[in-house]
């Protein structure tokens, strides 16, 4: 099998895993938005209707981050000869704009019920808040490890989504409780709670924003990265140094831009063997490595003698050919 065939086996596995993950994510927020609602508005319990509409909001942004997935995962074609992997990254984005939305709307509301004097919410509007605080953290610790290692932007997105939930959930479950511990004093208490739970989202919709606008505008890896990709280049025989390193992300995996320096004595065949075995060596080194565009340049260190140019060497060759005997 092929390198090519091989990396393409290895991304649309780990594809595969996102987004089985991903549509969990949506089943499971489904679920809690739906018992949050109803649970809170029985109980009347502002913090868990604002948690409740939060995960309605999941709902949109993990299926967001679902479809993202299922398009970043075509393969190359005449219009995107990089993949479709951006589009993975514009769901992480998009993922962040729902975020902040919901959180700006959760605060407007809760803040809006605040001066008004109604009975204390019920003591069970506290189970669903412990049933959610429970599955998210599940979901948030599966996403981030699973995120972080294939490099998803969108699942990292939505396990950050399922973080904020865990925070969310303990500030309405803290602000019900004290409601639910003194009426008379903290009977505002449930409906700040619900306004925390609303920063909550703003905060960290902007960070995801953020994190994909960044690797939207094609910022560069961190300095850990472009030096194992430096290291895995210098480390193929014959090549003498080298002078640029860009990457770019698209998707789950990045695309290099290299320039090496080479024996400026060596022919172009030879130089063109040593880009290509630098291609194959870097891609197999480094997994997350999508592809890499090799430029070859002179070495600005002192020819070798042994080694002729390639002028040189043809000039030499047909001058003992003039001087040998028929």
């Amino acid at each position: 099998m092929s390198l090519g065939k091989l990396d393409s086996t290895s991304t649309a596995s780990r594809l595969r895993v996102a987004r089985r993950l991903a549509l969990v994510s949506v089943l499971a927020s489904s679920l809690l938005a739906i018992a949050n609602v109803l649970f809170g508005v029985m109980a009347r319990s502002t913090s868990v209707v604002a948690v409740g509409v939060e995960f309605a909001g999941d709902v949109i942004a993990s299926a967001t981050v679902l479809f993202g997935l299922i398009v970043a995962s075509k393969p190359p074609d005449a219009d995107h000869p990089y993949g479709h992997g951006r589009f993975e990254l514009l769901a992480g984005l998009i993922v962040g704009l729902i975020l902040a939305a919901a959180g700006l709307g959760i605060c407007v509301r809760s803040l809006q019920r605040v001066s008004e004097i109604h009975p204390p919410p019920a003591m069970f509007g506290v189970w669903p808040l412990l049933a959610a605080i429970v599955i998210k953290s599940f979901l948030s610790a599966f996403k981030f490890r699973h995120g972080r290692r294939i490099r998803s932007v969108g699942l990292v997105a939505d396990a950050w989504n399922d973080a904020v939930d865990i925070l969310s959930g303990l500030a309405a479950l803290v602000a019900l409780g004290l409601t639910l511990y003194d009426p008379e004093h903290f009977l505002a208490a449930d409906h700040y709670g619900g306004f925390a739970v609303g920063v909550i989202v703003i905060f960290t919709g902007l960070r995801v924003i953020r994190d994909a606008s960044l690797q939207l505008v094609d910022t560069m890896p961190n300095e850990e990265l472009m030096v194992n990709i430096r290291r895995a280049a210098l480390s193929v025989p014959n090549v003498r140094g080298v002078e640029k390193c860009y990457a770019r992300k698209t998707g789950l995996q990045y695309h290099v831009d290299l320039h090496l320096e080479v024996d400026p004595d060596i022919t172009v065949r030879a130089s063109h063997e040593i880009a290509t075995q630098v291609r194959i060596h870097v891609r197999q080194k480094l997994e997350w490595i999508a592809d890499v565009l090799v430029h070859v340049e002179p070495s600005p260190s002192s020819k070798s003698p042994a080694s002729p140019t390639a002028g040189e060497g043809t000039d030499s060759a047909n001058q003992q050919r003039r001087r040998s005997p028929d």
